[in-house]
């Protein structure tokens, strides 16, 4: 395999492992007689390292040559990948995602950042499209194959596929040229601080904040609603309606020609923010299939205002661009962690239709801070 294969196998791998507990939940709680909040933060613990990473990993990853790094970190979040799979403590099983969740942004970082040191100026950006489209394909894998494996084998024979195929992701990237080292962003507090106080990249922070605090909080308790209104579609059928997932890859690949549609980049993220709460509210409607068709709606909605928010970014400013994607991506991350947690009081003490309804209104102030983007720019 060339090089820029192996590091796209590895990111799905990656991302693979990231999302693999989360269609399963359920199976986690009835197992090891958890509570909602106990099972979803086998999610949780992996996820919330990932809003640090872009900000302060560069003073790690500078330390070490890429391959060596990448190689180290997937060779230990294989093993981690095995123990997990044949543990029975709830709280080591915590313990090893946590410890996971410290590694994959090594990854993570690793693999983009080698790609844009030793792909040509001119091929760059299509394989970081690429790259993108790898961190969609790995989600959606990880979890239809979680939930489906589940009910074939039990839940612990994917996370032994997974180790299995970390280590295989170990041998082949050693492909990877071994000399190359890396200058990553190391930004200081006062570049932090007078980026974030430009109204335009404050509002947009916000609007990317709200949006996938919004799609953490579905994907992450879907799962247990599911569990209620069709049990017999078991954990694969859980796992199938993840199907709409795919569209980020077509949203994705589209986006030139999304934009092209609109006069401006923040009438696009509107129109993809109508879209992502059409879906959010189609899944009032508590039956199987309507769920899976929204899922489709919610996905193309979510993705689109991503993909159009991370492009405009790259717009509106010409200096601290790299802290100014860092914080981007912070703000994401940090949405989805405390997307994945914090709705689980109000499903608990007001049950389903409050919860939808509290996600719609995050997304109204999602559309506001897109409105006040506009406005700023």
């Amino acid at each position: 395999m060339r090089p820029i294969q192996v590091i796209y196998c590895t990111t799905v791998v990656t991302i693979c492992s990231l999302y693999a507990a989360q269609p399963i939940q359920p199976v986690f709680q009835q197992e090891f007689q958890l509570t909602n909040l106990q099972a979803i933060l086998f999610t949780t613990f992996m996820m919330a390292p990932l809003g640090v990473a872009p900000l302060f990993y560069g003073y790690l990853l500078e330390a070490y040559p890429a391959r060596k790094l990448v190689r180290s970190a997937v060779l230990i979040i294989g093993l981690l990948e095995i123990w997990f799979a044949s543990t029975s403590s709830y709280f080591m099983l915590l313990a090893i995602r946590a410890a996971q969740g410290l590694v994959i942004p090594a990854i993570l970082t690793s693999l983009m950042s080698y790609i844009s040191y030793t792909v040509s100026t001119r091929e760059v950006q299509q394989s970081i499209a690429f790259y993108i489209a790898s961190t969609i394909v790995g989600g959606f894998l990880g979890r239809v194959l979680s939930g489906l494996f589940t009910d074939l084998f039990g839940w612990r024979f994917f996370f032994y596929v997974l180790g299995c195929m970390f280590l295989l992701c170990y041998f082949l990237l050693g492909c990877l040229q071994s000399k190359i080292k890396m200058e990553y962003v190391k930004p200081q507090l006062t570049q932090l601080f007078s980026v974030f106080r430009q109204s335009h990249y404050f509002w947009l922070y916000c609007c990317i904040f709200s949006v996938f605090f919004t799609f953490s909080a579905m994907m992450n308790f879907l799962p247990f609603e599911l569990k209620k209104i069709a049990p017999a579609s078991g954990e694969a059928g859980i796992g199938f309606l993840y199907v709409g997932y795919t569209m980020g890859v077509l949203v994705s690949v589209s986006n030139r020609r999304i934009r092209s549609w609109f006069s401006h980049e923040t009438k696009a993220v509107a129109v993809g923010i109508v879209i992502f709460a059409t879906g959010t509210a189609m899944f009032l409607v508590e039956q199987y299939w309507v769920m899976f068709s929204a899922m489709f709606v919610f996905c193309t909605g979510m993705f689109m205002t991503h993909s159009l928010l991370s492009g405009y970014l790259n717009s509106i400013g010409s200096e601290n661009k790299a802290v100014a994607n860092g914080l981007y991506m912070s703000s994401y991350y940090t949405g989805g962690t405390l997307g994945s947690f914090l709705p689980n009081y109000i499903l608990i003490y007001f049950g389903w239709n409050v919860f939808m309804i509290s996600l719609i209104l995050v997304l109204s102030f999602s559309f506001f801070s897109n409105y006040r983007l506009r406005l700023s720019v």
